[in-house]
């Protein structure tokens, strides 16, 4: 009896490690959380590699009512919770792992590759990242401008920064490159702090770990004339770059040079 915390990696039901597969088999019930992420295959695709039937838990469920649902079910069952990506990617994540702490149900935790990772094969070194931020849709009454401040930190440090794209599922409702980079902008017009402008060089990346990836190095104006396709999208603003991280962008990346389709 105990809550299984699987990732599954970022492309296909092919991603998932031996280990997560033979949780997975063993466990009664099979949960995919499914709005922190896109799955980049049908779910029917996980169903018949794992030969499970699984049950989508959007965020009410898995926020609001895992109580009721995947923890109730662990106290005397083996559950899994399978997560797109590695499983502490989120913070939504970490907090289902301390509420069956909690509850005294033991949890396994079995990784796999993330967007976290992923973003090296752009060329840009990985502890040279920053704190990574997200950009929300804008709404009525909800501005936030906590992400370009995120940028500010970083650039003063000369730090790169990833910005992970909001995504609504639910809705089909997807942030694109486009879309964050005007946001970007629109800071950067309010606030004047001088770390953003059209000319500013950053690295669009679409469906990391697929086979028909997209990632293009490019000015921001650039990239906002660009079509990604499908989600998910990120984009990151690089920082101080050494030699090797600018040949690489510049060679393989570069908006004018080999895109990666």
């Amino acid at each position: 009896m105990a809550l299984y915390l699987i990732g599954i990696g970022l492309n296909d039901e092919q991603d998932i490690s031996l280990k997560g597969l033979e949780a997975v088999r063993k466990c009664d019930s099979v949960y995919l959380e499914n709005y922190t992420s896109l799955l980049q295959c049908p779910v029917e695709r996980l169903e018949k590699l794992y030969g499970k039937k699984i049950i989508l838990a959007d965020r009410e469920l898995v926020e609001k009512k895992a109580e009721e649902t995947i923890l109730k079910g662990a106290k005397d069952k083996d559950v899994a919770l399978l997560i797109i990506g590695d499983v502490f990617s989120a913070t939504t994540h970490t907090d289902i792992f301390l509420r069956a702490k909690k509850l005294d149900i033991p949890v396994n935790v079995i990784h796999n590759a993330s967007v976290l990772t992923a973003v090296g094969e752009t060329g840009l070194e990985l502890y040279k990242f920053g704190k990574t931020t997200s950009i929300p849709f804008k709404e009525k009454g909800f501005e936030p401008e906590t992400y370009y401040d995120v940028l500010l930190e970083n650039q003063h440090l000369g730090l790169h920064t990833l910005f992970l794209l909001d995504l609504r599922p639910a809705e089909k409702k997807f942030m694109t490159i486009k879309e964050a980079i005007q946001n970007l902008l629109d800071i950067e017009d309010k606030r004047k702090e001088k770390i953003l402008t059209e000319k500013t060089l950053c690295v669009g990346c679409a469906r990391l770990g697929n086979k028909n990836q997209k990632i293009i190095y490019g000015s921001a104006e650039e990239l906002m004339k660009l079509d990604f396709g499908k989600a998910p999208h990120c984009l990151i603003v690089p920082g101080k770059l050494h030699f090797m991280e600018e040949e690489i962008l510049k060679r393989v990346w570069g908006f004018k040079g080999a895109v990666h389709l």
